[in-house]
């Protein structure tokens, strides 16, 4: 039998309670962040979170629009181990895409949906602290590591959440762009899943949702996995099931679990309203990450 609008509204609310009062860190890439009308749907999802009572805290990427800027300034990008070379040069256009389009774009949505969203940067209030990530390659074992330079990319040392719970406090929701600044005022472009699970640990967030392009974890036959636990992760990146790309994000969210974070969630944003669908359905729509 098809389901009726009454029948999602009642699967909806033991969820809409269990969350209500409770934060909610979303990181919000890929795909949903370039396609007009899953910008749209994303916008809805948040706003429809914060009306129903809960805290949500969005962290945003934002690598295509950076690469439309640098390409059409003539800085061609150089990529290490994934992470972007980030020289003075790049940072200026990374800190100006991510804390001033990217964010703002974001915000405007969701304002023009109901919401009351705030954009930030990890520079303010005290947010993020960084410090210069180091990148060591070991290609062989007899010889000691090669030390690589990634310029301005850093690596979160602290966060200091009083700004987000003051704007949530006033019903406001934090959109926060993933550049920190270093206690001698060096700016850094951090990578924004490593924020998201750093900031949600930090607020002891009830969950950590990854929106990708992908639909989550799958098993050998490419089918996903609706759940997983953190000691089924370690034997699945150790026999090669889970690699490249979704390591980190498997990292990031078992590292939220393992600093206060309840559950994690990784989650296809090409769905419309992947969000909502992933917090107040039975069935969800990505991979469930948990503790033994």
């Amino acid at each position: 039998m098809t389901q009726t609008v009454a029948d999602i509204l009642i699967e909806a609310l033991p969820y809409i309670q269990k969350f209500s009062t409770k934060t909610v860190v979303i990181k919000y890439g890929g795909h949903a962040m370039v396609d007009e009308g899953l910008k749209r749907d994303f916008a809805n999802d948040i706003t429809l979170l914060k009306y129903v009572g809960i805290n949500p805290v969005v962290v945003h990427g934002g690598g295509p629009q950076i690469n439309k800027v640098l390409d059409a300034m003539g800085i061609t990008s150089t990529f290490i181990r994934g992470m972007r070379y980030t020289d003075d040069a790049t940072m200026d256009v990374v800190e100006m895409v991510l804390g001033g389009k990217v964010n703002k774009d974001i915000v405007a949505r969701i304002n023009q949906e109901g919401g009351r969203a705030v954009g930030l940067t990890g520079k303010d209030g005290g947010l993020i602290t960084a410090e210069k990530m180091k990148i060591y390659l070991q290609e062989d074992e007899n010889k000691p590591p090669e030390i690589i330079d990634p310029g301005m990319v850093g690596s979160v040392t602290q966060v200091d959440p009083h700004i987000i719970h003051t704007l949530t406090a006033q019903g406001f929701i934090p959109i926060i762009a993933p550049v920190g600044l270093g206690k001698n005022g060096e700016t850094y472009n951090i990578n924004a899943d490593v924020v998201a699970s750093k900031i949600a640990s930090a607020l002891n967030a009830e969950r950590l949702i990854l929106v990708t392009d992908v639909d989550g974890v799958l098993d050998a036959d490419h089918r996903l996995i609706s759940s997983i636990t953190d000691g089924e992760i370690g034997e699945q990146i150790a026999d090669g099931r889970i690699k490249g790309g979704m390591i980190p994000k498997v990292e990031c969210a078992l590292s939220a679990l393992k600093n206060g974070v309840k559950k994690s969630h990784i989650i296809n944003g090409k769905t419309p309203h992947a969000v909502l669908l992933e917090l107040f359905t039975d069935s969800g729509i990505g991979t469930q990450v948990f503790t033994d």
